[in-house]
């Protein structure tokens, strides 16, 4: 698969918007309910312009477009786009705090093709040389064997309430070779 990984800018936020709910609504259904991916659109999955502007949130691109997204974070916030209420734009201290693996989307279409993969090597590489020891991320259900394949792990699930609407999650983390 040709594809290319590169750094979000502010003018893809629309784009992003569109590829997030895609894939959500497409690669979800077999983990949640119509209405709790809904609820995740609506109230948390989304653009974080804070990573767009942090320069820590890429993007997967081919001659068709953007196939994937995804970042790292420097920043306490551990999930939630710019609609989510329940953020911490405070920074990490990389000595002693983890970073943090934010918003993996990829189109259905490009789906388990390495461009998650790619993306994720990126984060990881990156968050390295800002000084950090540790990664964590809160995974969907559908991300989980990706994450654990890439050496993430976790064993408590908890529900996160989106109004009413209880959606299941996995936080996991990922100790950094030094």
């Amino acid at each position: 698969m040709n594809f290319s990984v590169r750094k979000a800018r502010l003018e893809d936020r629309p784009a992003l918007k569109e590829l997030i709910a895609k894939s959500a609504r497409e690669l979800s259904e077999q983990d949640y309910r119509s209405v709790q991916i809904e609820a995740a659109i609506s109230s948390v999955f989304g653009v974080d312009t804070d990573l767009i502007r942090d320069g820590t949130y890429f993007v997967a691109e081919d001659d068709s477009g953007l196939i994937g997204c995804g970042g790292w974070s420097k920043r306490r916030t551990l999930f939630g786009g710019d609609q989510f209420p329940d953020r911490d734009a405070s920074y990490l201290d990389p000595e002693i705090e983890p970073a943090k693996i934010r918003a993996f989307f990829v189109h259905p279409d490009h789906a388990r093709k390495g461009v998650a993969r790619a993306i994720l090597s990126a984060c990881e590489s990156e968050a390295a040389k800002a000084g950090f020891r540790a990664l964590e991320l809160m995974s969907t259900l559908p991300g989980i064997k990706f994450y654990e394949a890439c050496g993430y792990a976790g064993d408590t699930r908890f529900e996160l309430d989106l109004g009413g609407v209880k959606l299941e999650l996995l936080p996991m983390r990922k100790e950094l070779e030094k």
